[in-house]
């Protein structure tokens, strides 16, 4: 199905069984994850604390499965570098490069066609700096179709809703009380009545995660998830000291 959106003049997608011999191939001593190669060997041109937010992967996990791919763009917003991250996709593999600075990710593939398929069958299989460029970036020398530079937001927005990530990402997950940032543009964001409702109450209010399970329309898969989704679109405050974070059964909820 990917053929039909890739634009005249840019590469077809590979297979992810010959992009992964590609990679056997090319990158034979770089880390791995299960039977993935995860991360290029040109990292050392990222910051220092993104390679160690990768790298932490490669030896935290024991399961051999790969980070998921929220999880890898939440790690690129957060130290703003410019990353293309490798995803199989079916049986294809997806380049999608990450512009934090300018808001924009780059991606042969339209959003409303990778999201037609079944995301959680997406995995991260390489992670290497940008070659790509922003459109309108000075002097920019490899830059792709322009047709194919799109915002970021709707991107997390869709990955943390649709992606295969189910759980918290690391970095706001434990015992915590939540509120939504009043500075946040939440209107423009895809969402239910149901979903407003519950968006607006939190700009004006902290709130664990076990307790906003139980609100309206929420389950502890949707309350997560929308807890990821905001923290990608900087709205999300965490407390870790607020009096509702300390009220917070944080392991009583994990099984509902």
């Amino acid at each position: 199905m990917f053929e039909s959106t890739i634009p005249q003049g840019e590469a077809e997608l590979l297979r992810a069984s010959g992009y992964r011999r590609y990679l056997d191939e090319a990158e034979p001593d770089t880390p791995r994850l299960g039977n993935d190669l995860v991360l290029g060997s040109r990292l050392s041109s990222l910051s220092p604390s993104l390679q160690a937010d990768l790298q932490r992967d490669v030896h935290k996990r024991q399961t051999g499965d790969a980070p998921d791919i929220l999880e890898v763009l939440a790690a690129c917003i957060r130290h703003a570098n410019r990353v293309t991250i490798h995803f199989g996709c079916i049986d294809k593999v997806v380049p999608l490069t990450v512009f934090p600075h300018q808001h924009l990710v780059h991606c042969p593939v339209l959003l409303a066609d990778l999201c037609a398929i079944p995301l959680e069958t997406i995995k991260v299989m390489h992670v290497e700096p940008a070659v790509l460029q922003p459109p309108d970036e000075e002097n920019a020398l490899v830059v792709g179709a322009t047709d194919r530079y799109f915002p970021l937001s709707p991107w997390l927005w869709a990955m943390a809703w649709h992606g295969p990530r189910a759980a918290l990402l690391p970095e706001i997950t434990g015992p915590a009380a939540y509120r939504v940032n009043p500075s946040l543009e939440w209107r423009r964001l895809p969402m239910d009545a149901n979903l407003r409702s519950t968006v607006e109450k939190l700009r004006h209010r902290a709130i664990n995660l076990r307790e906003l399970m139980d609100w309206p329309g929420l389950t502890r898969d949707r309350a997560t998830r929308l807890l990821n989704a905001l923290y990608l679109q900087a709205g999300l405050i965490v407390s870790r000291t607020h009096p509702e974070a300390s009220t917070d059964s944080w392991f009583g909820g994990l099984g509902r």
